[in-house]
């Protein structure tokens, strides 16, 4: 009964996501991103040793879907993006994995949108699949 409250409860929280669309401009970003890695390098004040800050790429529709962040001394965490349709480069970010310097899970994200495709709420989990938190997205807009 515990599993059947559970599975209906992320099921609430993942069926709104198939239905968003994303914004025409969103589609042309993206096709230009396509199987793009970008690398940024950090250096220090009063140092010329720069270190590798950053790795972002995204899959041959364009989509961010893993970034990955450097200290000096290493991989300090790695996110990977998974999207609702995998196949759709209109999909919007069904969840996001966060690893930390040992590739372990330590955080799950889930997303819900509004219906300009904006997010509404951050679902924050544990790796055990316990909610952590909840995020809320406010969009205010001034005249």
């Amino acid at each position: 009964m515990k599993r059947l409250f559970v599975l209906s409860f992320l099921m609430a929280l993942v069926m709104p996501v198939f239905a968003q669309q994303v914004k025409p401009e969103t589609v042309a970003k993206r096709q230009q991103r396509k199987g793009l890695t970008i690398k940024e390098w950090n250096t220090p004040a009063g140092s010329k040793q720069a270190f590798l800050d950053h790795v972002t790429t995204y899959d041959t529709l364009g989509r961010k879907i893993e970034e990955i962040e450097y200290a000096s001394y290493g991989q300090k965490s790695r996110v990977v993006s998974e999207y609702a349709d995998p196949l759709d480069p209109a999909s919007k970010v069904l969840r996001e994995i966060e690893y930390n310097d040992r590739d372990k899970v330590v955080r799950i994200r889930k997303f819900e949108y509004n219906e300009d495709g904006s997010k509404k709420y951050q679902y924050n989990y544990y790796p055990n699949g316990k909610l952590e938190s909840v995020k809320t997205f406010e969009l205010i807009f001034k005249d």
